[in-house]
């Protein structure tokens, strides 16, 4: 139990930029703990759901499956001045899906949006 908190920790901590600590007021440091231990819950929260999908992986492993799945905007010039953008969502491999699946999330955050500008 301890090292799947420190391993978590360590993860959320990387991941938020929160180490090393260098705070020296008290306001800032009682902040630096409070986001840790608020991103501890959501990861516990999250392995938690994977667990009882029968998912076992380390944190590492699922962040590492889930950076490829992306947001993207293609923005397109128009011929008589302005830019079209669409911004799209990158279809989710079949480990991703498992993983979203699992937490009971949508594996498509947004839908296609087209937006132009003149």
């Amino acid at each position: 139990m301890l090292t799947v908190v420190e391993d978590a920790f360590r993860c959320m901590k990387d991941e938020l930029g929160l180490r090393p600590n260098f705070h020296h007021k008290p306001d800032r440091i009682e902040g630096h703990l409070f986001i840790t231990v608020l991103a501890y819950h959501l990861l516990h929260f999250i392995r938690y759901r994977l667990n009882e999908a029968g998912l076992f992986h380390r944190w590492t492993t699922i962040k590492s499956w889930l950076t490829t799945h992306r947001i993207s905007t293609t923005s397109l010039p128009k011929q008589g001045g302005g830019v079209v953008h669409i911004r799209h969502c990158s279809i989710p491999t079949p480990k991703q899906q498992e993983i979203y699946l699992a937490l009971r999330i949508s594996n498509e955050p947004m839908r296609r949006k087209k937006i132009t500008t003149q």
